[in-house]
Formats: C-alpha cells, structure tokens, sequence
C-alpha cells in the first residue's frame, strides 16, 4: 500500500467502491445480455429444452443474483464505514477532552499544556524546543514539571495515562 493511499483512506476508499461499482455494473449489464440473449433466442423459436438456452438463462439469473448480493454488501459495507467514521470522530473529540480535563487536574501552565501535548503526538523535546522557539533546555524542564504534576516517570506513562482512559471509556460504552 503506498503512503499516499494510507495518509488518504478517503480516497482509497473511494477507490475501492468505484471499482465495486463499475463490478456491479459490469455483472448487471452481463446479466442483461444474457437475458436479451435468451429472450431473442426464445422469441426466435428456440425451446428451454436446449441446453445452451438452460445456460445461459442459469448464468443471467445467476449474474443478477450476483448484482442485488453485491449491492447489498456494498451498501452494508459502506454504512459500517460511516458508522465507524463517526466513532472515530466523536472518539477524537472525547479525548480532546479527556485530555483538557486531565491537564487542568494537574493544573498545567499554558506552556506546559502545550508542551505536554506535543509530547502526546510523540514529538520529541528538540523539535518541540524548535516548534515552540525555546530552548530544548526549557522544552526538558517543561516536561519534567509536567511528568511530576501528573504522577508519572516519563512520555511512556504520561502516554498510557491518556491510553487507559480512552480504552476504559470505550470498553465501559460497550458493555
């Protein structure tokens, strides 16, 4: 998968349900060829009896069976996709939360709020010093005031911290 297709899962979904698509729409149109096939052969005075006329009648059926199964799918695929959309958006915004609420317990200055943020997205102390325009010295003693006020030793336990209680939350919906 290319890192194009994984930074754009929108667009490679999009892909994917135009080439379901244009399957869907292939298979019906088969489908159809086969049932005018047909109709023309019996109109023309061919009898079901023959096999070649049992065939194609079987395969027309069989194709728009097809078409109404992968319409279907499609459609249930694409609603569990908006579902999980939705989720993952209201997850994002619940741990926006989360994390404003833990940051405000622990009574973390502005700097520290935003240091500590950037700690939570896995950057590390230089490039924070470089984002924030400090010094990496600075970013060291931010972190460190914010690995105290909550409790914790370091990134790895500050990051479970916020882990746990976005897997809490979400183990505690499904129950």
């Amino acid at each position: 998968m290319s890192s194009f297709a994984q930074s754009h899962p929108d667009r490679r979904t999009g892909r994917r349900v135009l080439a379901l698509t244009a399957v869907i729409v292939l298979q019906a149109l088969t489908a159809l060829f086969f049932l005018y096939d047909v109709g023309i052969d019996l109109w023309r005075g061919g009898k079901l009896d023959v096999l070649h006329m049992w065939l194609e009648a079987i395969a027309a059926l069989a194709l728009a069976g097809g078409v109404v199964v992968l319409t279907i799918e499609l459609r249930q695929v694409l609603h569990r996709l908006s579902r999980l959309d939705r989720s993952m958006r209201a997850a994002r915004g619940e741990m926006t939360e989360v994390i404003d609420t833990f940051f405000t317990e622990w009574g973390l200055t502005p700097s520290e709020r935003d240091v500590a943020l950037l700690v939570l997205k896995g950057i590390d102390n230089e490039q924070i010093a470089k984002i924030r325009g400090t010094a990496p010295g600075t970013v060291r003693a931010q972190c460190t005031a914010v690995y105290a006020k909550a409790g914790v030793d370091g990134r790895a336990q500050l990051f479970s911290v916020f882990m746990e209680e976005l897997l809490s939350e979400t183990s505690g919906k499904q129950a």
